[in-house]
């Protein structure tokens, strides 16, 4: 079955050992990049080198629509049969909102609050970086529905790390 994997970063290794995905997403300050982990091809690990920040002058690396459109490029190589691993430092801001973004773009136009609600009944935690998800709105041609469908979601779960969330694309 075709699904998308969140994890925090301290959960990588035992994520890929346990659902072998096929791709692999990796959302982490520049400063702060990983190396490809053993048994991936590099072409299946995209490197995004960006900061957990909603406002582009509030420091280095914001994420920028060239991320998103990275991300969508590189989701859309993926076939969806092994799972596709989106991880950043926490697994709640980052890794949430390339989720979302990649799940909007899958599963279609106004679907935007369908998939904001499953993630949040799937990820309490859940607090897409809206700067990303902005970008991503303005990618997939959405006019601002993206982000509304984030403010449905209501306040996150407050932790300091999420867990691993798995999120189907058939039955979300």
């Amino acid at each position: 079955m075709s699904r998308l994997l969140v994890a925090p970063l301290s959960s990588l290794e035992d994520v890929i050992s346990t659902h072998a995905p096929s791709h692999l997403v990796s959302l982490l300050s520049p400063e702060h990049m990983i190396e490809t982990p053993p048994g991936f091809e590099s072409s299946r690990h995209l490197k995004l080198g960006v900061n957990d920040i909603v406002d582009p002058a509030a420091g280095p690396a914001p994420p920028t629509r060239s991320h998103v459109d990275a991300l969508l490029a590189f989701s859309r190589t993926w076939r969806g049969e092994d799972p596709l691993l989106i991880h950043c430092w926490a697994g709640i801001s980052r890794s949430m909102a390339s989720a979302f973004a990649i799940l909007c773009d899958r599963l279609g136009p106004d679907r935007e609050l369908e998939i904001a609600r499953a993630m949040r009944q799937r990820a309490p935690h859940a607090q897409p970086n809206r700067l990303l998800v902005s970008h991503a709105d303005a990618a997939l041609g959405r006019g601002g529905k993206m982000l509304a469908a984030l403010g449905s979601m209501g306040p996150p779960l407050v932790v300091e790390e999420g867990v691993t969330t798995i999120f189907p694309l058939v039955g979300l």
